[in-house]
């Protein structure tokens, strides 16, 4: 008996060491993660199949709000912490805090072939041969209505060359018909209103390629914004919701029936399929149009490795996987994101939804992509944009909150974005 107990006592020793050599094997490596939708639980379940075939490598998904991929991971990796990955929208402004994966990658070339242009996104000024990371989704802003109440309303959608003045004028009448308090609600972000902005005509950058924000088309688009507070087209809750460029999205008055015209853009599709589903008929429509242009803005998140991580060739490995086509497909398919893969056709993604509003959704914003203008890729590809972007919807803000005058603001605008350059280039 006491020769059995002492067999067993061994056998249990001699796993438990086992196990413990196991762990002691296996790197973890960490990815910052932020959802718009359900992109998290599909990320998890094609990351346990990575570790089934990699049992060396340990992926920790930490997810956290959006606001803190903004605001928190910049300020830890300037401190010389933070993950090994992070999923980020501030692609080149937080470039010199990537690590160049090509020395650790099996197949540069496929990287270069699959997302050409993104790769400069994610590149500091100068340099055109690093490989940081790749888009998880392409995204275009763009309107969504709820075409439940247009149709209780009796007014018709306005039609293909529609402009934004159009726009609001119908969704005034729906409101009014209908009794919903906003006619019109726009995500406080200066990427949201970059689009609209370009299509009334602003530049963005002057000759020299040098930021030049406020001109004859800014101002435009910035007086309609200022005008439609001041008139009940658009509610106050949102833009006075922040200070600074704290984002602040309108999604949820979408989702509650609250606003007739909602601009943001097509990482909502998944959220909206999810969280509306077919209560009411929320319906993509294209961008309105300006003098200059019928645009949105282009952009997305991607999935970047940090040079503070300690294990590189692990965190290539991750990386290889995720960008693989069928892992993309598969994660654009389920997530019902635009794929941000030069190989992977959109009318060719297994889009795994039955609901004919998010198809349609998919449909309309895949064919607002050829008509972003070129002053759109150019801010989007701007190392620094997002202090531009800061910096338009902070003082816009402040003067529909009636802390200063409009022209006061514009002032502003090319005072803080000459500063933080400066600041930038220390």
């Amino acid at each position: 008996m006491t020769k059995l107990i002492t067999t067993l006592m061994t056998g249990a020793a001699a796993l438990a060491l086992s196990a413990g050599m196991a762990a002691a094997q296996q790197t973890e490596v960490r990815i910052a993660w932020y959802n718009d939708g359900n992109e998290g639980e599909v990320l998890a379940d094609l990351i346990e199949r990575f570790e089934e075939a990699n049992p060396d490598i340990d992926v920790v998904i930490d997810t956290v709000a959006y606001q803190a991929i903004l605001e928190s991971l910049p300020v830890q990796l300037a401190a010389g912490e933070g993950p090994d990955m992070a999923r980020v929208t501030d692609l080149g402004g937080l470039a010199e805090y990537y690590l160049d994966l090509r020395p650790y990658l099996e197949d540069p070339a496929y990287w270069e072939a699959s997302f050409g242009p993104f790769l400069n996104w994610l590149r500091v000024p100068g340099n055109e041969d690093a490989i940081h990371g790749y888009m998880t989704q392409l995204t275009v802003t763009g309107p969504f209505v709820n075409k439940t109440l247009f149709e209780q309303a009796g007014v018709e959608l306005p039609g293909a060359g529609a402009t934004w003045e159009d726009w609001a004028e119908a969704s005034r009448q729906v409101a009014e018909a209908t009794g919903v308090q906003i006619p019109i609600a726009i995500d406080r972000s200066g990427h949201r209103i970059a689009g609209p902005a370009i299509s009334m005509g602003a530049a963005y950058f002057d000759e020299a390629g040098e930021p030049a924000v406020v001109d004859e088309g800014f101002e435009s688009f910035a007086q309609m914004l200022y005008d439609w507070h001041q008139d009940g087209t658009m509610a106050k809750d949102i833009f006075v919701a922040g200070s600074g460029g704290t984002y602040v999205p309108a999604n949820q008055e979408f989702v509650n029936a609250q606003t007739v015209f909602y601009y943001s853009g097509s990482w909502q599709i998944g959220q909206f399929a999810q969280n509306i589903g077919q209560d009411f008929d929320w319906w993509a429509v294209p961008n309105p149009c300006g003098p200059a242009a019928c645009s949105g803005m282009p952009g997305g998140a991607a999935l970047v490795a940090l040079e503070g991580t300690e294990h590189p060739e692990e965190v290539a490995r991750v990386m290889e996987y995720l960008a693989s086509p069928e892992v993309i497909a598969e994660f654009a398919g389920r997530t019902l994101f635009l794929p941000g893969h030069l190989q992977l056709n959109p009318t060719a993604i297994d889009f795994q939804t039955d609901n004919p509003l998010a198809e349609h959704a998919l449909q309309t914003f895949a064919a607002e992509v050829p008509k972003v203008a070129s002053a759109a890729y150019a801010l989007q590809g701007y190392t620094n944009n997002r202090i531009v972007f800061n910096a338009t919807i902070a003082r816009i803000s402040e003067a529909i909150g009636g802390e200063m005058s409009l022209e006061d603001a514009f002032g502003r605008i090319e005072t803080d974005i000459e500063n933080q350059l400066t600041e930038a280039a220390r």
